[in-house]
């Protein structure tokens, strides 16, 4: 039902986006995967594969003859071939019969949730359509795409928030096994044995989900938990962990602080570092509203940082959540020339976000990430915003 939901969508955001036919143009489909059948078709492939959806409302499936009975099941399209030896006559009658003046390709600069195109199969394409007008109406489906993935149908938001709950109960799990003694990779370990006695993926590469971080001599980013460094007291320990749920992520940031023997509270200087980062997010989520571009929104959270007197993130404020745990569409973040064009882009209702950042201290690094979906009016928070540092 998900992937019929989808299809409908993509069918609409033709005439949005102004796209004549979207083609879907792939081969072995389970090694390489593409944005547009994971979207919106969910059936591999093994052969050249072309799936067109028209702006007039027909949808065209392409494919060896040993996928058809795949495809057929999928009830998604109205027309189904099969071949033998060559896509080549049946992709051109097809599109003859449509007669498209655009024709998306799924393959874009900015967004690498968009860029499903080999330059091998975007050469094979245009020698099958070689003597034929449609190359000459190639444009890019990434306008198309963004939107697909970005606006959340309402079965991809329960989806999420099943993800977002699981994710909470593991949280709630993992505190106990924060003390002294205790190495990063042994809380990674308790992690993911909580991962698979629930039979869950993890949001990104499983070495290095979750990221844990505890004291000054941990490196926060991407890499993976460390077994020579042990949590101590006066240690900030941080964790950045999601799940993959019916092919749904969850990704969120949390915060303990280990009190040394005496202490009945965090030090100052750790206080005031996670009370800015929690006005920064919050003022992140009070900018974030459909109509806002990206980047305005990374702007709000950033100036809340740096007017405090710490350096400025070097991320985006947010990302897309959904099928993937850096999905496609508007980037909360700022016009950084790495980015692309993803902060200018609107953001709409129905769109997931993560709103993460973070300040470093002499405990260690503090950051706090949490999952909203933007709703007509504003945000609603599908984490349990952490607005008080947890204490062990």
């Amino acid at each position: 039902m998900l992937y019929h939901q989808k299809a409908a969508q993509a069918q609409a955001l033709l005439a949005e986006t102004g796209i004549d036919a979207w083609l879907i143009f792939v081969r072995e489909s389970a090694i390489r995967p593409d944005p547009g059948i994971e979207l919106a078709i969910g059936v591999d492939v093994t052969w050249d594969s072309a799936f067109v959806f028209g702006r007039n409302g027909q949808r065209v499936a392409i494919v060896g003859r040993y996928d058809v009975a795949g495809v057929r099941a999928s009830g998604l399209f109205d027309t189904i071939v099969g071949y033998d030896e060559s896509i080549r006559e049946y992709l051109i009658e097809a599109l003859r019969r449509l007669d498209p003046l655009t024709i998306g390709l799924n393959y874009s600069l900015d967004d690498p949730t968009a860029d499903g195109l080999t330059y091998g199969m975007f050469l094979h394409l245009c020698d099958l359509l070689a003597d034929t007008p449609f190359p000459s109406r190639f444009v890019s489906a990434a306008p198309l795409l963004a939107k697909l993935r970005s606006r959340k149908v309402p079965a991809e938001i329960e989806r999420i928030r099943a993800a977002v709950a699981v994710t909470e109960e593991i949280v709630d799990l993992v505190e106990q096994q924060i003390r002294p003694g205790v190495s990063e990779a042994q809380i990674a370990a308790f992690i993911h044995d909580e991962f698979r006695r629930r039979h869950l993926g993890s949001a990104w590469a499983w070495d290095a989900c979750p990221i844990v971080n505890s004291g000054p001599e941990s490196e926060a980013g991407h890499g993976g938990p460390r077994d020579d460094i042990l949590v101590q007291p006066g240690h900030l320990v941080h964790i950045d962990l999601g799940v993959q749920l019916d092919g749904y992520c969850s990704d969120i940031q949390r915060m303990w602080y280990v009190r040394r023997a005496g202490e009945d509270a965090p030090p100052q200087e750790v206080q005031r570092a996670f009370e800015t980062v929690i006005r920064a997010i919050e003022a992140g989520a009070a900018a974030l509203r459909p109509g806002v571009y990206g980047y305005e929104v990374d702007a709000a959270a950033r100036r809340v940082i740096v007017d405090a007197g710490y350096d400025e993130y070097k991320h985006a404020l947010g990302h897309g959540l959904g099928r993937a745990c850096h999905d496609g569409g508007p980037l909360l973040g700022p016009r950084w020339p790495r980015y692309g064009r993803t902060p200018e882009m609107q953001v709409e209702a129905g769109n997931v976000y993560t709103l993460e950042l973070g300040v470093t201290t002499s405990a260690g690094y503090i950051g706090i990430e949490e999952d909203v979906l933007v709703t007509d009016h504003g945000v609603e928070f599908l984490s349990r915003f952490q607005r008080t540092l947890r204490e062990v």
